[in-house]
């Protein structure tokens, strides 16, 4: 007997997807207590303890997200995902899993490598983080939200919505 398609995401699964975006933005975008931290300890100097703690803040998220990303791989492969949209040419649907594949590896691999360097003194790997990895992850998010709003625009689709509503 053939299991019943799924329709939606579940809402732990949308929880979890929002939570880790949101933080993967905070992030990106507020990443200034961790260059200030590296660009002190690369000349020698000391950081304050106010500056500590605001690079502190940026590992903390990164470990979140991290943690986030393990419970919801964890959901995706315990509660299945909703099905590819059939109407969806071939070449987007194999655009589609690759973003998807990028951006699991990226959600992976910027904390990963985030701790290698903060935690570990990998300078060499804080900078492929700081730089390639992050110029990446921009790419991949822009076109993730760029294929979503095509799906809802142009294709008609429920792709965003069975991560928003459900």
């Amino acid at each position: 007997m053939q299991q019943p398609s799924i329709v939606s995401y579940s809402l732990s699964q949308r929880f979890l997807h929002w939570a880790v975006a949101l933080l993967i933005f905070f992030n990106l975008l507020f990443p200034d207590g961790m260059n200030i931290w590296h660009r002190l300890m690369r000349r020698g100097q000391v950081p304050t303890p106010e500056q500590i703690s605001s690079a502190n803040i940026h590992a903390y998220v990164g470990i979140a997200i991290l943690v986030l990303a393990v419970l919801r791989l964890g959901l995706r492969f315990s509660k299945g995902v909703p099905d590819e949209i059939a109407q969806e040419p071939a070449i987007f649907r194999l655009a589609a899993r690759l973003a998807h594949a990028g951006l699991y590896t990226l959600i992976f691999a910027m904390p990963l490598s985030g701790i290698a360097a903060y935690y570990f003194g990998f300078d060499s790997v804080g900078s492929i983080h700081a730089d390639v990895l992050k110029i990446i992850l921009w790419a991949l998010i822009a076109a993730h939200v760029a294929g979503a709003l095509v799906h809802h625009f142009y294709w008609k689709s429920n792709v965003l919505r069975r991560m928003t509503l459900g």
